[in-house]
């Protein structure tokens, strides 16, 4: 059995990035814990009303993963660029000694959003082996409308090197997803199930298999 601790700068990167990988996980008996660095909030902007819809979505959400654990930091969404990274990196360390991760999941470097960039300063920052002896392996997920979109390809582009078979897990990862229904959107947009499905089915056919996920390896201790 291992723990695993997936990294979601906003809900639903989680389940874009890795869901039908930590479905799996499940199912061959591993722990996965969600830690969720943002949170919508009333002083921001939002309405009291989307706020606790979003915290009905989160818990609805963990429940249907069965995550042993779950850790919202409650950062400002869309303000990590002006919080002191010193910070965050603090609180997501609490997060990693206390449930002491074997495989990590995180954003890509690449991906457009500011947020999902400082998130993997932060958790890189975390996965120094003298500090962390737990972590084995870490993986950068890919997220539709944030990784596609990214401009620097040279330095920052996804290649990916580690492919997850979800074939079976596929079904429920799309359920999961429905849950949060405002950030989903009809085809061709980038968050819709016809997407999601297109992504699974081109990243299945090159590694053999109907429906598969596709991850950045970034570090392996074995």
């Amino acid at each position: 059995m291992k723990n695993v601790l997936v990294v979601a700068p906003h809900p639903d990167d989680e389940s874009l990035g890795c869901g039908g990988a930590l479905l799996r996980h499940v199912a061959e008996g591993d722990k996965i814990h969600w830690l969720i660095i943002t949170a919508i909030q009333t002083e921001n902007g939002f309405k009291n009303e989307q706020v606790k819809y979003r915290e009905s979505e989160i818990k609805l959400v963990a429940q249907q993963y069965g995550f042993s654990s779950v850790h919202n930091l409650s950062f400002p969404t869309t303000k990590l660029d002006i919080t002191p990274i010193g910070e965050i990196i603090d609180r997501i360390s609490a997060v990693f000694k206390k449930n002491k991760p074997e495989v990590i999941y995180l954003p890509h470097p690449g991906d457009i959003h500011t947020d999902h960039k400082i998130v993997f300063d932060a958790v890189s920052s975390c996965t120094k082996w003298f500090r962390y002896k737990s972590i084995k392996r870490v993986l950068a997920y890919e997220t539709l409308s944030e990784t596609d979109y990214a401009t620097d390809l040279q330095n920052y582009g996804f290649r990916a090197n580690v492919f997850i078979d979800i074939n079976n897990y596929l079904e429920k990862k799309l359920e999961i997803i429905k849950i949060y229904a405002s950030e989903l959107g009809k085809f061709p947009f980038p968050r819709s199930e016809e997407a999601i499905r297109a992504l699974a089915a081109l990243r299945g056919a090159a590694s053999g298999c109907r429906a598969a996920e596709a991850f950045m390896l970034l570090k392996e201790i074995l």
